[in-house]
């Protein structure tokens, strides 16, 4: 009975096997989401393949019920993993299993009603322009990467690009003549952003005084931003830049990169931009995404309660 046991269980194991490379390039092929996504998911689907071994003697995927996941989620969470980490982990499972029912491997998809604990929206770190102003008035021009980092700042806040999408921007992505560049987004989703006259400029600067100044890898001839040795920039490095630029402006916010494309969308919401357009602009799939941004401060709050609320007027 132990040799048909281990049998059984080597043949659920390939058959297991077989299912994440499928789910694998449906996420990629079909829902186009990015290799770390992805990654993160193939992750979540094994650690419940480990738990159904180890659990449920390994329990084939067309049996698996509502309850074994159930207890699989319960599992997750007497292991120590935070409400955020748990709920990307279902948000992993209940992707394989809908991939599992739209290619007919089961009838019915046991993850329909599995709920992942929920979670408090947080709102962003922002920036005020004057904020914004001092960090970039601080960088210091006369070091080899000052003007670099210049136009790095101008992008990122003119335009409300990730880091993944600046140290990725190339020059033949860039079309001043008409105000736009061409940005890859998450799943390589490609979107136009307009630019507007500062980035424009400080990008001008630096490709023409700057980077036309030292030797460039054979490999990153069309990168824009470059390290010293003229390779592409980490996401590292952009972190510690802004860190640093921060701490010299003497803001006490804790800062990173994606302040600046928080406060691109804030600035455009309170200037009276349209929800749908910023959405378009961020690249948010959904414009539940993007409503984050439609918070206000208590000083925009009481001006609006003052200003339009008919008991005041």
């Amino acid at each position: 009975m132990k040799f048909v046991h281990l049998i059984n269980t080597i043949i659920e194991l390939v058959i297991y096997k077989a299912y994440q490379n499928g789910f694998k390039n449906y996420l990629q092929l079909e829902r186009s989401m990015s290799p770390n996504t992805v990654q993160a998911y193939i992750h979540d689907v094994h650690l419940l393949l480990i738990f159904l071994e180890e659990q449920k003697n390994c329990t084939p995927i067309n049996s698996v019920q509502l309850a074994d996941l159930r207890d699989f989620v319960s599992h997750i969470n007497t292991v120590g993993l935070g409400a955020h980490s748990q709920a990307r982990v279902i948000s992993g499972i209940k992707s394989f299993f809908k991939y599992l029912y739209l290619e007919k491997i089961i009838d019915k998809d046991p993850s329909d009603l599995l709920e992942a604990p929920r979670l408090g929206r947080k709102l962003p770190e922002v920036l005020s322009v004057d904020e914004v102003d001092a960090i970039i008035a601080g960088i210091d021009l006369s070091e080899p990467e000052g003007q670099r980092n210049k136009a790095i700042l101008e992008t990122l806040y003119g335009c409300g690009l990730r880091v993944s999408e600046l140290i990725s921007l190339r020059i033949s992505d860039l079309y001043f003549k008409e105000g736009i560049i061409k940005v890859i987004g998450k799943g390589d989703k490609q979107r136009l952003v307009p630019i507007g006259g500062a980035a424009i400029q400080q990008i001008d600067i630096y490709r023409n005084e700057v980077r036309i100044q030292q030797p460039i890898d054979p490999k990153c001839e069309d990168i824009l931003f470059l390290n010293r040795r003229g390779k592409a920039l980490s996401r590292q490095m952009i972190f510690l830049m802004v860190k640093k630029q921060a701490s010299i402006a003497g803001i006490q916010k804790k800062i990173s990169p994606h302040a600046f494309r928080h406060s691109f969308a804030t600035h455009l919401v309170q200037n009276g931009a349209d929800l749908r357009a910023i959405q378009e602009l961020l690249g948010h799939v959904s414009i539940t995404t993007t409503e984050i941004y439609t918070h206000l401060n208590r000083d925009d709050l009481r001006k609006a309660i003052l200003d339009f609320h008919p008991r005041n007027q």
